[in-house]
């Protein structure tokens, strides 16, 4: 409110009645400037020791332990990376507002490909080979990029104002950690859950080793498509010349078939083509076996003019048919099976499915459940090496050694050519093509896979295990994952999904840089050495000086003698996949107090404790860091190593593309700080449904930065008006006026919604609530309102102490509900009421709000009020638009009201109280509906106001037009009112009313 005119007496000098009036005072910005005043409040925390302090003031809650999923170290981070750091800590900042001692050690993933594959580019540009190398010092530089990244990522994260342990963060590549992750591979060992074994994996040719599920993504790629006719051998049943048709969208497999899957689900037919173009593969004579819902679209390929269906060919007659190979006069004179698949199926293709056992897991599976039946029938179970590890055709491939799948830089190679032309030569070629269609990628070097077989160390799913009381390591996962709370729910079928249908997990990699498998392998017995000593001084080197140990020359002697000779073993040298390191984090995070001590002695939930740990991670980990954690933990401990598991989505751009360089589309988490601050990201996670993809564009961005700007200015408002309140200087909640019972009856429904909110991890909810209540009951309504008794009554004034009182309990509940999400905001606000040394709102808890505030018939009433006051809010802005008024305190509008809710409501207020609900300097209320012409609105059925101008002066302090103007002859300017306050004010301020 600005100083109002004055009208004074000639001869004497007017007054400034501004001074006299209880105007908002702070020194809390209007404009945020949260970019340069964020850095300032980080180093405030550091210098406090916030997390300390935090730590202290939880001690002996139970205890609520977010532990973090271990980014890259390989690169800044973008704005997923954002979301995601800046929805752990909104998370754990609320868990500890909710009474618990919330813990978060932030984390690094520090081996595998990614770093590897840096270092290497870094060779590559300068013309060196990572062959020529030392491995140990290969793996040094290693180490010394992830540290570089650790440092610049650990800065970024702070800036988004993520709190945590930041000086004693976990990385798996420490020494300690190191040595972990080796003891717990080892326990795999020990229990015979691992073993070495021989399996299609994916496999990058341009990183030249196996991938898991989780490190591919699928991106669109266009195969070459072959028709590739069996001759079956022996025929019989009229099936004598006859072939069976198989299609391939990988040609460069078919010196890996050994086998045909059929379906006894399909129908099938032998078909005989009678009309075809002179130079067509397939040609008039021709007989085929196809599935009879596919034959027409097979022929129409092959461009076959006429055919003919000859014959009905029952599943039962597949299963004792042996076929041909296609390129058997280059050497493949084997016989070939029919196999009867459950994965068949007639959607597409012909019916029948080539089956190459080393490179497809289905066709594995297949083969190996066939495999006793088919040594029987004297076929070769062995499942040929046809393709190395650069992707090359191999001697188990006759005519084709040394074509290339794909070359060293993930290209086209020449296979596919090469197989296409022999089948053609051998006219086993029915028809070609080309489909477009999602193919699986490295997602590092965005080159296509392939499926190989290959020598791999794997932990085995379905091998009963006697610590595991007999069970599977499948059956204790599943049984785990129903006994975790998932968030969104739907996480538990997804991952349970999963869980249920994936293979062995393959745990070795062909790389340098990551902790080794550490074990010894029998060199003419093949068995893995268990022996407790030999695991015990593994895990002593690592811990002392790092697996760097493992590639030292005298390795082998050092940990095997005296006890066994080392000319006997083997010692492996494929390192751990990177998400075996993640996964074992739990085992020197979470169980190992030498380490963390703050995380120790946790009773978790479904122990009939109070104590939680969360992981909280993109919806993608499902198949990545959830799932091996899950498997890890359920392989060494017979459960999951948490009790909550929440995903969130991932980012997108305001049209909900996806971001990418080329698009210029890219939303960079520094920008945005750099621009308008990380309270405004994070205001933008915490509002957001992140259990769906996000978008963020410059448009959402401004919209949240205006979200922000309201918020702020409640806050700034509240701080203001609280200059003026004198503690201790209380209302008796009987003796409050209505519209004060009214708030802290909000207070205390609000207390309950956000506590239950919070709990629920339903940020979003959190953030609606806050919004509503700050921006729509405070400052459009109950500020409004009360800034005419606030600015303007008396010293003495119950009203304006009352609504002191409330806004005091307003502001420090909101701000330590607010904390969670803008937490530099809050905790600018909170030490601007509360200034400290070392205070922050971080250090409280949700404060408690009496139970007895909650009033729902008064709640009610006012609803009933407010719908009436709009109708009257609605008639003056037209007035005003009109220029028949200037501000509300002009009007004394007449209110006709025929309902008689709506009437009654009214009417039980005090005098004058409507007047003020309205704003106006009167307000006359009566039955009955009202002149037509009266204003209306459609959605509030009952109510007319009749626009009037209020009668009397304008006072020169308040802006009240009233007849009681000069009613007191000390005072002639201003209200009897206004009159009592400038008395009241005057005697405690002596020298400035006699200036």
């Amino acid at each position: 409110m600005t100083a109002p005119e004055t009208a004074a007496p000639s001869d004497a000098p007017a007054r400034d009645y501004a001074k006299t009036l209880f105007l908002p005072r702070t020194e809390f910005p209007m404009r945020a400037g949260l970019p340069v005043r964020e850095p300032l409040l980080l180093e405030r925390w550091a210098r406090i020791g916030l997390y300390g302090k935090i730590r202290a003031a939880a001690a002996g809650r139970p205890k609520f332990v977010l532990h973090d999923g271990p980014p890259y170290a390989n690169g800044n981070i973008h704005i997923g990376t954002a979301l995601n750091k800046i929805l752990k800590d909104v998370v754990v900042r609320s868990a500890g507002a909710l009474g618990f001692d919330a813990n978060y050690v932030p984390g690094w993933d520090c081996h595998g490909l990614p770093i590897e594959w840096k270092i290497e580019e870094q060779y590559r540009a300068k013309g060196r080979n990572k062959d020529d190398v030392p491995v140990i010092e290969f793996r040094q530089e290693c180490r010394t990029f992830a540290a570089h990244w650790l440092d610049v990522q650990r800065a970024e994260f702070k800036r988004l104002g993520v709190t945590g342990d930041w000086d004693h963060p976990y990385s798996t590549m420490a020494f300690p950690a190191e040595a972990a992750i080796a003891a717990e591979l080892m326990k795999f060992a020990v229990t015979g859950q691992l073993y070495r074994g021989s399996k299609p994996v994916m496999w990058s040719v341009v990183e030249k080793t196996a991938l898991a599920e989780a490190e591919v993504e699928y991106e669109e790629h266009v195969s070459d498509t072959i028709f590739v006719a069996f001759p079956i051998r022996g025929g019989g049943d009229g099936l004598d010349g006859a072939r069976v048709v198989i299609w391939t969208t990988t040609p460069w497999t078919i010196p890996g078939n050994r086998a045909v899957a059929y379906s006894k689900k399909i129908g099938y037919g032998l078909y005989r083509v009678t009309g075809a173009p002179e130079d067509n593969w397939a040609k008039p004579g021709e007989t085929y076996l196809l599935a009879d819902t596919l034959a027409a679209g097979v022929f129409k390929a092959a461009r076959v003019e006429a055919f003919e269906r000859v014959a009905d060919v029952p599943a039962a007659a597949l299963a004792g048919l042996t076929l041909s190979h296609p390129l058997s006069a280059l050497g493949y004179d084997f016989a070939v099976p029919m196999l009867d698949g459950d994965h068949v199926t007639d959607e597409s293709g012909t019916g029948f499915v080539h089956t190459a056992p080393g490179h497809g897991r289905e066709d594995f599976e297949i083969w190996m459940a066939a495999g006793r039946v088919l040594a029987g029938r004297g076929i070769e179970t062995a499942i040929p090496y046809t393709v190395d590890a650069d992707g090359a055709l191999t001697k188990a491939a006759p005519g084709f050694e040394g074509r290339r799948v794909y070359t060293d830089k993930g290209e086209k190679g020449d296979a596919n050519k090469a197989v296409i032309a022999a089948l053609t030569e051998a006219g086993a070629l029915v028809a070609r093509g080309v489909l477009r269609h999602q193919y699986p990628h490295s997602w590092r070097s965005k080159k296509p896979v392939i499926f190989r077989n290959t020598p791999q160390w794997f932990i085995a799913m379905d091998r009963p295990v006697p610590s595991l009381d007999g069970r599977t390591l499948r059956e204790v996962a599943l049984r785990a994952i129903d006994e975790t709370q998932w968030v969104p729910p739907q996480g538990k079928n997804r991952i349970g999904g999963m869980v249920s249908g994936r293979p062995d997990w393959v745990v070795s990699r062909q790389r340098a840089w990551g902790v080794p498998i550490t074990v010894f392998v029998h060199r003419e017995t093949g068995e893995i050495l268990r022996d407790a000593a030999v695991n015990d001084r593994i895990v002593a080197a690592f811990a002392a000086e790092g697996a760097d140990a493992w590639f030292a020359e005298n390795a082998a002697a050092r940990f095997l003698a005296p006890d066994h000779d080392p000319a006997q073993y083997e010692r492996v040298t494929d390192v751990l996949d990177v998400w075996f390191d993640s996964g074992s984090t739990h085992a020197f995070v979470l169980d190992d107090p030498a380490q963390f001590p703050g995380l120790s002695g946790v009773t978790r939930v479904r122990d009939g404790g109070r104590d939680r740990v969360m992981y909280l991670e993109g919806s993608d980990q499902h198949r990545g860091w959830f799932q091996s954690s899950l498997l890890e933990s359920a392989g060494t401990r017979g459960r999951a190593p948490y009790d909550i598991v929440l995903t969130h989505g991932f980012v997108q751009d305001g049209k909900g593309l996806k971001m990418s360089k080329s698009r210029g589309n890219v939303v960079a988490p520094q920008s945005v700080i750099k621009d308008s601050g990380a309270d405004i990201l994070r205001l933008w996670v915490a509002a957001s449904d992140y259990t769906d993809d996000l978008r963020i564009g410059p448009e959402i961005i401004k919209t949240f930065a205006e979200t922000y700007r309201k918020l702020r200015n409640s806050l700034r408002w509240m701080l203001g008006s609280l200059a003026h309140r004198v503690p201790g200087d209380d209302v008796a909640y009987a003796d409050m006026p209505e519209l004060e019972r009214l708030i802290l009856h909000r207070l205390a429904e609000l207390d309950g919604e956000i506590r239950e909110a919070y709990a629920a991890y339903d940020t979003k909810r959190v953030v609606a609530l806050l919004n509503g209540f700050m921006t729509g009951d405070l400052s459009s309504f109950y500020f409004d309102v009360r800034k005419d008794a606030l600015y303007c009554d008396p010293i003495s004034s119950v009203t304006r102490r009352a609504a002191l009182q409330v806004i005091d309990a307003a502001f420090s509940r909101v701000t330590v509900w607010l904390a969670p999400v803008l937490a530099f905001t809050a905790e600018e606000a909170w030490l601007d009421r509360y200034p400290s040394e070392d205070g922050s709102v971080h250090l409280q808890t949700l404060p408690d709000t009496p139970a007895s505030w909650r009033d729902a018939s008064l709640a009610e009433r006012w609803q009933r009020i407010r719908r009436v006051r709009r109708v009257v809010t609605g008639a003056l802005e037209i007035e005003r638009a009109a220029k028949r008024i200037g501000a509300s305190l002009e009007a004394a509008p007449v209110v006709h009201i025929a309902d008689p809710d709506l009437l009654a409501a009214v009417q039980g207020l005090p005098d004058g109280a409507f007047a003020d609900a309205c704003i106006t300097s009167g307000v006359a209320v009566v039955a009955g509906e009202g002149p037509a012409e009266a204003f209306r609105l459609d959605e509030v059925r009952g109510v007319a106001v009749v626009p009037a101008l209020a009668e009397g002066r304008k006072c020169a302090r308040s802006w009240r037009v009233s007849p009681e103007v000069g009613a007191d002859p000390a005072y002639p300017e201003v209200t009897p009112r206004d009159a009592r306050a400038l008395r009241e004010w005057d005697a405690a301020h002596p020298e400035a009313s006699a200036a």
